[in-house]
């Protein structure tokens, strides 16, 4: 039996300034939809992502802000690292540990999100 995680809920006070942040990240908007004046479903996916997002009223209990270390693969840290700045996106320094390098991020709320390149980079030629 296969199971697919497709859609993960962030918790976020302001809808419109969340969906800007991600797309900024470089999230794709696929969805955006105000079903009732308590429900709207906006769907974001990174790009290469089976997984989605899904940000809005009415789609979660969780507090705003809450998520912590939602994590996203990359193949080049460096990459990622400059690709983030470069679109206004705070982000720490490269953290490198034994088992892949990281940035870390969060989105207007403070969800946190942690970026991995799985293989960690090669130590600078000293």
């Amino acid at each position: 039996m296969d199971i697919k995680l497709e859609l993960v809920a962030v918790p976020v006070t302001d809808v419109d300034r969340a969906k800007a942040f991600y797309e900024q990240v470089g999230f794709n908007a696929d969805h955006d939809v105000t079903v009732s004046e308590d429900i709207r479903f906006v769907q974001l996916t990174p790009p290469g992502s089976a997984c989605s997002i899904a940000l809005g009223k009415g789609l979660t209990k969780m507090a705003p802000g809450s998520l912590d270390n939602m994590q996203v693969v990359v193949a080049d840290i460096e990459a990622a690292h400059a690709e983030l700045t470069s679109r206004g996106i705070e982000v720490s320094p490269i953290d490198d540990q034994p088992w892949g390098s990281f940035v870390y991020f969060a989105d207007p709320d403070g969800n946190g999100w942690a970026v991995q390149q799985i293989t960690p980079r090669k130590a600078p030629e000293a």
